[in-house]
């Protein structure tokens, strides 16, 4: 079997922790690293501290084969992931002509002034290599096994173009969704139960949902199978559609992937 290959998320500013932002980037990077093979096994939303983003990168880089933060790379004072990443590396940081030749053109095109903010977001740390931006120019950059990328959603997913190529996967994990209107988690418990300990290479979920149907609210349960090998989730899912049956319910199983 391929190896497991595992990853963290650092999603980075105080916006997000006080609830002004919403965060869509982990979404975006599960939906990119799944079929590559990489799991994300953490996810830490930290406020922009230096000491904080230090500690955290250097915990998470020791633990995962990868490390993904998005934010604070911008041209503002309170954007000091880069700093703090090269930091974490024992790096020097500074201004430098690969990322200058980016930004340059890109403003001189729309007659802006590369001013000292702007010029910030070419302060990369020594030894970096640059994550291209197709969006808005300033790019990312990757330390070791850190990926650095924005914390605007469309300019990180932009940047996901340029980290792809580097990524080494492992085995890809398979998951297939059985849809039980009707079905309570109270009532399926135990022989979800009993098939998760029957089947130890696989992982099982539930997870209850309730809707409105012609004013009456109904109850039921997503029950999720997930495994790198492809056949065991394909005997979960027919094993959990039997049990919903047997509760009285009828089951709704998605596709195979």
């Amino acid at each position: 079997m391929p190896s497991i290959v595992t990853a963290a998320v650092i999603l980075i500013g105080d916006e997000l922790l006080s609830g002004r932002t919403q965060d869509t980037n982990l979404k975006s990077l599960a939906d990119f690293l799944n079929p590559l093979g990489v799991e994300i096994r953490e996810a830490r939303m930290i406020p922009d501290i230096h000491a904080t983003i230090v500690a955290t990168v250097n915990e998470l880089r020791a633990r995962h084969d990868y490390v993904f933060t998005t934010g604070g790379i911008g041209p503002t004072h309170d954007d000091i992931t880069a700093d703090a990443v090269a930091a974490a590396f024992g790096r020097s940081i500074d201004v430098r002509a690969d990322a200058l030749a980016i930004l340059k053109p890109y403003y001189d095109a729309r007659g802006q002034e590369l001013n000292e903010g702007r010029l910030r977001m070419a302060r990369i740390p020594d030894g970096a290599e640059l994550i291209l931006n197709p969006v808005s120019a300033a790019p990312g950059f990757q330390m070791g096994n850190v990926f650095v990328m924005a914390g605007v959603p469309s300019v990180m997913r932009g940047m996901l173009q340029d980290v792809g190529r580097r990524i080494e996967g492992g085995a890809v994990v398979h998951s297939r969704t059985v849809r039980a209107a009707g079905a309570r988690e109270g009532d399926i418990s135990a022989p979800l139960g009993a098939l998760a300990k029957a089947t130890p290479e696989a992982s099982l979920g539930s997870y209850p949902f309730m809707r409105l149907v012609a004013g009456e609210i109904v109850f039921g349960t997503n029950l999720v199978a997930r495994s790198r090998d492809k056949a065991v989730v394909d005997h979960c899912i027919i094993a959990i559609m039997e049990i919903v049956r047997s509760l009285g319910a009828t089951p709704e199983a998605d596709p195979q992937d």
